[in-house]
């Protein structure tokens, strides 16, 4: 075996770390632990603003003294790089491939900076690491095919990573947080039906193709502004437990499964698709809930059901008929504080006598087959000038 080879900077930095350590017989450090923290230092360094590293004085013990550094039994297991205070510009830099050798860590964050270059492949395969987070930087480069199978936690949005999300990231069997939004993604989502995934984030990137099974586990689920295109009738048929559901700005097509309106979902956000036909939801949607359905291709007459919600898009569809009942009383009884019905053909709205509209309602119906009621005119500049449409395109739709 050839002798290792030890330069004057390292034997002398590793004898300032054995006075150190009789120093602080009470908190010794792994010697590997202290040259990382010394290795993060020379790699990365405060934007003008910040303060972080105003506390990494290496004459002092790291584990008392070192902002962000949390230690047990003489190894580093939290590690919080830059000042998490709202407003702090964060950090510049790289993360060094060395912080892979940190074999206790079970938490390892960063916050929103200019750190740049790739994410140490050694990172995703340290044994106990359970929470990362790095998001909000300038990092690039793509995900190892691989990744220690005790993540809870990974958080990587916002950078500029790229390439296809591999497989075994959704086969983790502890994994229930997922974040890689806002990055450059592309291919496929793979199938994550056996996932404990609670939270998966993938908006904001170049994904194609249809939506895979998805696990019933899910609570949280945005895969919006990617090119998905399909039905997504499989993919959500049992996702019973879903509070919150963003798939806005796809190529989504075919119908909007009815089951969808029951679960307890306080945002549903389809707007920007291509979905077709009929609502035919099996339940009212969760009280005061978001809605969103703009922009698509839906057709016939709007369900009550859906005046449950508290704020409303239904915009740029093709619904006709009359507006129910249920949609006016709710707005008088200010539990609708939204409702965008513009550029449909629906002929009717009726408003009773007694019915007053609170100021405070944004309502718009023009550029229906109706002339819009006086008060409901709180439509937005980009609804455009034109109150009602031409008698010649209500024509067909007048018949219901």
């Amino acid at each position: 075996m050839a002798p290792i080879q030890l330069s004057l900077h390292s034997v002398l930095i590793f004898s300032l770390y054995l006075y150190l350590s009789l120093s602080f017989a009470s908190a010794i450090l792994h010697p590997v632990d202290y040259l990382t923290l010394q290795s993060i230092h020379r790699s990365m360094s405060d934007l003008p603003g910040s303060s972080f590293f105003s506390s990494w004085d290496f004459t002092t013990d790291p584990c008392t003294t070192f902002t962000g550094v949390s230690c047990s039994g003489g190894r580093i297991v939290s590690l919080s790089l830059g000042d998490p205070r709202a407003g702090s510009p964060g950090l510049a830099g790289t993360l060094p491939a060395s912080i892979g050798r940190l074999t206790a860590l079970t938490d390892l964050s960063l916050v929103p900076g200019r750190v740049t270059g790739t994410i140490p492949p050694a990172i995703f395969h340290l044994p106990n690491l359970r929470f990362l987070a790095l998001s909000s930087n300038l990092l690039s480069g793509q995900l190892p095919n691989s990744l220690s199978p005790f993540f809870r936690t990974i958080d990587i949005s916002s950078n500029r990573l790229s390439g296809f999300l591999p497989a075994s990231l959704f086969h983790l069997r502890g994994l229930t947080t997922l974040i890689l939004s806002h990055n450059r993604f592309v291919g496929s989502i793979p199938n994550l039906v056996s996932s404990p995934l609670t939270h998966l984030d993938l908006k904001n990137n170049l994904l194609s193709r249809q939506i895979p099974a998805l696990p019933s586990s899910l609570q949280y689920l945005s895969l919006s502004s990617n090119h998905l295109s399909g039905q997504v009738d499989n993919a959500l048929a049992k996702l019973v437990n879903l509070n919150y559901l963003d798939l806005s700005f796809n190529l989504l097509s075919g119908s909007i499964p009815g089951t969808l309106f029951s679960f307890p979902i306080r945002s549903l956000q389809l707007q920007r698709n291509s979905f077709s036909g009929h609502l035919y939801p099996t339940s009212p949607i969760r009280e005061g809930a978001l809605l969103d359905l703009s922009y698509n291709q839906l057709i016939g007459t709007i369900p009550k059901e859906l005046s449950i919600a508290g704020t409303i898009y239904l915009n740029s569809n093709k619904f006709f008929g009359e507006v129910p009942g249920e949609f006016v009383q709710r707005l008088a009884e200010g539990k609708i504080r939204l409702l965008y019905l513009q550029h449909n053909y629906l002929t009717k709205i009726i408003i009773g006598s007694g019915a007053v509209i609170p100021v405070s309602a944004s309502v718009c119906v023009q550029d229906n087959c109706l002339v819009p009621p006086v008060g409901m005119t709180a439509c937005p500049v980009r609804s455009g000038r034109r109150k009602t449409r031409p008698a010649w395109q209500c024509s067909v739709w007048a018949k219901g």
